[in-house]
């Protein structure tokens, strides 16, 4: 295991490698078979577990129910709203035939020329179409609304440069798509679901993010108004953590989804879409981890406590057993999520390494001295540091340091932003800034044309117009035009 672990790609070395290196031999995904498609193997979908359902919980908690839509969307459902299908056109994984038949020379299977699809279809690189169609014979009146609806999916936005979690043909998500009377009541669900993001990714992926509108450019298609999250990430880019859309009444009016008001007067439903997927796994790994492996949270660890025995033989193993079995009992009625690795076939050295490359927060280990001492050792992951405790009164002294490393590790990541995050009022010293990556405050004069400019000669983009802020006047750095506030520009993924 330490040949392997020193296989590990350090990050000054190189970040994208040793990402790369990381979500392989932590055993959270693997590339498959289908070219920029990934598996996601069991250990990271138990991460992808924990964050489903603490998001679902959330979701619940504000009112939200979930529902199952078809993957496969009509093509003529794409044409009807102009800007959505511009945005998607070139994403879109499209079916045209529906049968497969024996090739007449012999060589396998070919598709069916005789079984070609009167319209074809779209697989699902998002829902809002589909959505809107159908809500079409659920909303007749103000009686039906509002609707808050989520929906867990996978979906296929065909990539050609991917990358495992951030980046993949097919990924799996939410999508919220909610329908309100008034336009007042759909802004104050968009960003009440932007909110519900934030808290979840500071509360529990341990990641600070900054939330903001998106400039027009970057809006999401079909949107009048796109609210984001966004965050730093360890090698200074920054990642997009989660979007909430206003979509006013465009889909509405695309597939003629009217009701019926108080005041007896027909009207078009006002909407929303928000969601989050899995390039949260991309976040929560390159926010905090090391070079020795993952750091993970203990809200999201699979296991937040991983106990190890020290033994010589069977009897030293069966008396280390027993009282593990009792600290284990303590533990789960804690809720505290734990694993006692007792196995035979690999040394207490393997299982350390092991078990720190995967990230879990806590390691304890008992050898016959602790047992003869009444004393255990644990280790925490975020620290790599060690001590020998009580054996008495474990549990409650493990509660509290898992909740210290889960500060610790918010912390950490808020130290870092705040190092990382910059003003300047020089097109010069933007150039410069911006090689060293990290956010930048600068101020913007608005236009499409700077913001255009900017990133084709920097490659760094408009990450958001902050809610909160500087909102100092002061002029374009490039124009020298007047601009309200300063905005967010970073390298991102």
């Amino acid at each position: 295991m330490a040949k392997e672990l020193k296989e590990l790609t350090s990050r000054s070395e190189n970040y994208s490698q040793w990402y790369n290196d990381l979500v392989i031999k932590a055993d959270l995904a693997e590339n498959s078979a289908v070219r920029g498609c990934m598996v996601i193997k069991p250990y990271g979908y138990a991460i992808w577990e924990k964050i489903q359902r603490q998001l679902d919980d959330m979701f619940k908690e504000t009112g939200h129910v979930n529902a199952y839509f078809p993957l496969f969307i009509p093509k003529s459902f794409f044409s009807k709203e102009a800007s959505h299908v511009e945005g998607f056109a070139k994403e879109c994984a499209v079916v045209t035939h529906y049968r497969l038949k024996n090739d007449p020379n012999g060589k396998g299977v070919i598709v069916d020329p005789e079984a070609k699809l009167e319209e074809e279809l779209i697989v699902r690189p998002t829902s809002e179409t589909i959505i809107w169609n159908t809500y079409k014979g659920w909303i007749q009146s103000y009686r039906d609304l509002p609707i808050l609806v989520n929906q867990w999916a996978n979906v296929v936005r065909w990539e050609m440069r991917t990358r495992l979690f951030l980046r993949t043909a097919e990924f799996l998500w939410q999508e919220g798509h909610t329908a309100h009377a008034t336009q007042e009541e759909a802004i104050e669900e968009t960003v009440k679901m932007l909110n519900v993001y934030a808290d979840f990714v500071e509360q529990y992926m341990g990641v600070p993010v900054i939330k903001g509108v998106k400039t027009p450019s970057e809006r999401f298609a079909g949107a009048l108004d796109t609210y984001c999250i966004e965050a730093l990430m360890q090698d200074g880019k920054a990642l997009q953590a989660g979007t909430s859309h206003f979509l006013g009444q465009n889909f509405a009016k695309a597939f003629d989804v009217q009701f019926l008001d108080k005041d007896g007067k027909r009207d078009y439903v006002w909407a929303t879409s928000w969601g989050v997927s899995t390039r949260l796994m991309g976040a929560l790994i390159m926010a905090h981890s090391d070079d020795n492996g993952l750091v993970l949270p203990p809200k999201l660890a699979p296991y937040q406590v991983v106990i190890v025995p020290i033994y010589k033989d069977e009897a030293g193993l069966k008396a280390i057993d027993e009282k593990v079995f009792m600290i284990l009992k303590d533990l789960k009625e804690l809720k505290i999520s734990v694993k006692y690795d007792n196995s035979e076939n690999k040394k207490p050295g393997w299982k350390f390494a092991e078990y720190e490359l995967k990230g879990v927060p806590v390691r304890l280990a008992m050898g016959a001295r602790d047992l003869e001492n009444g004393t255990i050792e644990v280790a925490r992951r975020d620290t790599l540091t060690k001590e020998t405790v009580s054996v008495d009164n474990i549990a409650a002294y493990v509660k509290k340091l898992l909740d210290d490393i889960q500060e610790n590790i918010y912390q950490k990541a808020l130290k870092y932003r705040t190092a990382n995050t910059i003003s300047v009022d020089t097109y010069a010293e933007f150039k410069e800034k911006i090689e060293e990556g990290g956010f930048i405050l600068a101020h913007w004069d608005g236009t499409p044309e700077t913001e255009e400019l900017i990133k084709d000669e920097t490659k760094a983009t408009i990450r958001c117009i902050p809610l909160t802020g500087d909102t100092t006047p002061g002029v374009d750095m490039v124009t020298g035009m007047p601009s309200k506030q300063r905005v967010i520009f970073a390298r991102a993924y």
